[in-house]
């Protein structure tokens, strides 16, 4: 849904980096690798929290709570 404010292996704070990581990817059109290698994300752990992510956040918004 939203992404993790720790990676959830190593616990590095990696939440105040995705709307960065976002916006340079998506509205400029940026290399992934090198958004990741700017922002300071080094661990391959950290990067795959970024990588599989998928925003599913609007999408589970339309649905009722039951």
């Amino acid at each position: 849904m939203i992404i993790p404010i720790r990676c959830v292996s190593c616990g590095k704070p990696i939440g105040h980096l995705w709307e960065e990581f976002k916006r340079r990817v998506q509205d400029k059109g940026e290399n992934r690798k090198q958004v990741l290698d700017e922002l300071g994300v080094e661990r391959y752990c950290c990067r795959t929290m970024f990588m599989g992510h998928v925003d599913l956040i609007d999408t589970a918004a339309n649905f009722k709570k039951c």
